[in-house]
């Protein structure tokens, strides 16, 4: 059906490693000094060529010291690494798949749409991933430095059903998820592959970051056109599964079912199979109640998630900031009275 599924980044940034305005000596040695005319129409490669004015290429190997590898995407790979131009900070390092990120850019071909890098670069907040650079390797590969998280991303907490270790700590959880996709749609864009596998913790699960910018589009017309079906099946809005109209809406829904697939570690479309054909059930058949595996839950909190899983958009909570209310009217209420 044509999805492009995404690879997350399981153990990426940790709390010792503040933003990058918090740390003076770091400069970054790739930070675009001038932007291409906007007027050219060019290529995914030629674009960050023509922002970085031809500058040197980052040799990866001899720059970072990998630690380990992290699981991978379909259009990338990641890894840890000690920066050796930085000392040594523990960093995650990802490179892009050329090809397929340029087969991804070229949907939209003389749009002008930012890169990758430029919209990670430009997202400052406690709950999104700090990006420190981005440019181009001496093998013209893509690449992003990011803050480091030592912790279980949130696709692990899910499916090794740890259940023990998440405890009372979802619904603060969710509301930090929240709070990360609030700020993207304040930026003027939508993320596109909302899912377990782009939320990372740290160890002790009191801070949740979003990651990973590599389908994030910019909330305007042009890009909101039908046609674009790419995200992760199981999480993916039922316009987005039919090639309509799109806006950030697709992005409440991602983030329904994932907050119901943390809160209940089951998928509301319990289907065995992973792929865009799972996707179609999304809307032709309803989901199941989440009171139905958790029936402890706050009712005002179930209510929610349902919701913002309703096929129609216009039936759906219509904004993160309406939802991010709500979920804290919840949270308001629970330490009141004691609920999980």
């Amino acid at each position: 059906m044509g999805e492009l599924k995404r690879g997350g980044f399981h153990r990426l940034v940790s709390r010792r490693f503040r933003p990058l305005a918090n740390r003076n000596r770091f400069v970054p040695t790739t930070t675009p000094l001038s932007c291409p005319d906007r007027n050219v129409p060019m290529g995914f490669l030629d674009k960050i060529q023509s922002m970085f004015g031809g500058g040197r290429r980052v040799d990866i190997e001899m720059r970072f010291e990998r630690i380990r590898s992290a699981v991978s995407g379909t259009m990338s790979n990641f890894f840890v690494a000690r920066d050796r131009d930085h000392d040594n900070r523990i960093v995650g390092v990802k490179l892009c798949d050329i090809e397929k990120v340029d087969f991804f850019e070229s949907r939209f071909k003389g749009l002008n749409k930012p890169s990758e890098g430029e919209i990670a670069i430009s997202m400052k907040h406690p709950n999104v991933v700090v990006t420190y650079e981005y440019g181009l390797t001496n093998k013209n590969q893509p690449y992003l430095v990011m803050e480091f998280v030592d912790g279980p991303g949130l696709q692990v907490l899910v499916n090794n059903r740890e259940e023990e270790l998440l405890g009372n700590h979802r619904l603060s959880m969710i509301i930090q998820m929240a709070e990360s996709l609030a700020y993207v749609h304040r930026m003027g864009y939508i993320h596109r592959d909302i899912c377990p596998r782009n939320y990372i913790a740290s160890e002790d699960l009191s801070l949740v970051k979003l990651i990973d910018f590599g389908l994030t589009l910019p909330a305007t017309k042009d890009f909101m056109a039908p046609g674009n079906r790419t995200g992760t099946p199981l999480y993916m809005a039922p316009e987005v599964v039919r090639r309509r109209a799109t806006d950030q809406r697709v992005d409440i829904f991602s983030f329904g079912v994932t907050c119901y697939h943390l809160l209940t570690f089951e998928l509301p479309w319990p289907f065995s199979e992973a792929s865009g054909m799972a996707a179609l059930h999304h809307d032709t058949s309803p989901p199941k109640n989440i009171l139905d595996y958790r029936p402890d839950l706050n009712p005002q909190l179930a209510a929610i998630i349902m919701q913002s899983m309703e096929p129609n958009p216009l039936h759906r909570i219509q904004d993160m900031d309406t939802m991010l209310k709500g979920l804290k009217k919840v949270s308001k209420e629970r330490v009141k009275k004691g609920e999980s």
